[in-house]
């Protein structure tokens, strides 16, 4: 469905609730509800199918990649801060692979494991590049004789400046081979990258360049940087290696600047991407590995028979003991998990094996929930009562026991995702819709 007509449908289905809730007891009332039950099935099974493509599988069925990262101490100890930046910012760069739920957690002081569902041979070493970079981008004047003084450092007759060092910039044009060039570079940075807030890439006549927008006072002081050395030359370094060193043509106040250099697209877009979410503190890839699924196709297929057959005993078993009411019961548990798997759909949550465990725990409570109102309404029949009488009576009855059942569920589930991470929350938030679908 496109986004337009999802709108359209939620907006439809809010007017129908908001009317649902506002008509009194009778025949209107159940109409509407019929109607809102009916049109949230068939928006779900739109969502759903067809499921082998909508239905996203976590790292633990479908396989993928893992990453064990150590955060690199320098002159500072790690902190709890160092790691949740580091946290964020890997989680943004793995955005850029457009992979469904990656597993983002800290482990211990000092490292954080990255699960990656789904990625294939040929992005693997683009992801190892992405994490591990550190993307520390520097932009640093060049020394303003436009190489004379190298040429005497180099014929003995002048010594490096102490705040300079010289430094080799490598520069080809597509086509041509690539030269060397020796550049006298300031040490300290000018401007550092921390400065940018946003990055993009995009193609040009010379190929793809990275653009870079600063925040306002990385604006005003490249702008002062650059009045200040018009006609010198300006390096753009990053990670310690010189992207380019371009002639400073005229002063530069607008907050733009751009890196150019042999940049593929992956490269440039991967570039833009590190620049955008810096890694404050150098990082290492400890451990790595392909996660193959735990459940192979043979499983999967094993899996998904022992679920139905369940199901299936679970809907004769009610169905035999309580007839009529029993087949309504079973309507409203196949109901109740199409609207599961809906908004797990709807909402992109991924399909985990503590997931899908989850679901099977909602399939239960759901049950328990009908047994306690069936039990009760055998009691008022008993009694005498005609069946609407009885029906109402049960319902009220029964009702508070459902009530306090699921709450206690709910905030064992909300517990569980606060505290919990990775394949954990995936459970949390199973078993959350599946309670909400079934109240």
């Amino acid at each position: 469905m496109t986004p337009a007509l999802t709108f359209f449908i939620g907006l439809a289905l809010l007017v129908l609730f908001g009317w649902y809730f506002a008509t009194d007891q009778g025949p209107r009332k159940r109409l509407l509800a019929m109607t809102l039950m009916l049109l949230l099935v068939i928006f779900s099974i739109g969502t759903i199918w067809p499921p082998q493509k909508k239905i996203a599988l976590g790292l633990d069925i479908q396989g993928g990649t893992s990453f064990l990262i150590r955060l690199v101490a320098g002159d500072k100890p790690i902190t709890k801060g160092m790691l949740d930046q580091a946290v964020e910012v890997i989680r943004k760069r793995v955005d850029v692979f457009g992979v469904s739920e990656p597993i983002i957690s800290p482990v211990g002081s000092d490292r954080i494991l990255v699960q990656i569902p789904g990625l294939d041979t040929a992005k693997i070493q683009e992801a190892r590049d992405q994490l591990s970079r550190v993307a520390k981008l520097e932009f640093r004047l060049v020394y303003t004789d436009n190489g004379e003084r190298l040429q005497k450092i180099d014929a003995g007759k002048e010594v490096i400046p102490p705040e300079f060092r010289i430094e080799t910039y490598k520069m080809q044009r597509e086509g041509e081979k690539p030269v060397e060039e020796r550049l006298l570079v300031k040490k300290k940075a000018d401007l550092s990258g921390e400065r940018v807030s946003n990055a993009g890439a995009s193609y040009e006549k010379d190929g793809w360049v990275v653009h870079l927008r600063f925040d306002a006072e990385g604006a005003k002081q490249f702008g002062n940087i650059t009045a200040a050395n018009v006609h010198h030359r300006f390096a753009i370094v990053l990670d310690g290696v010189i992207q380019s060193a371009p002639v400073i043509q005229d002063a530069i106040y607008g907050g733009d600047a751009q890196i150019t250099g042999r940049f593929t697209e992956d490269e440039a877009r991967g570039l833009a991407s590190v620049l955008e979410n810096p890694l404050q503190t150098p990082v290492s890839i400890e451990e790595e590995r392909s996660v193959s699924p735990t459940l192979g196709l043979d499983s999967i297929k094993a899996s998904i028979l022992a679920g139905l057959v369940g199901l299936a005993i679970t809907l004769v078993c009610v169905a035999v003991y309580y007839k009529i009411p029993g087949l309504v019961a079973n309507i409203a548990l196949i109901i109740n998990l199409i609207l599961l798997v809906g908004a797990m759909t709807m909402f992109h949550f991924v399909l985990t094996l503590p997931g899908i465990a989850g679901i099977i725990l909602t399939i239960g409570l759901s049950v328990d929930a009908n047994v306690l109102i069936y039990e009760r309404l055998r009691e008022e029949m008993a009694l005498g009562k005609s069946l609407k009488i009885a029906l109402n009576t049960a319902y009220e009855k029964a009702f508070s026991s459902i009530f306090d059942a699921n709450v206690t569920t709910l905030i064992t589930a909300a517990i569980l995702f606060w505290q919990a991470t990775g394949p954990v929350r995936g459970f949390a938030i199973a078993l959350t819709l599946g309670i909400l679908a079934s109240l």
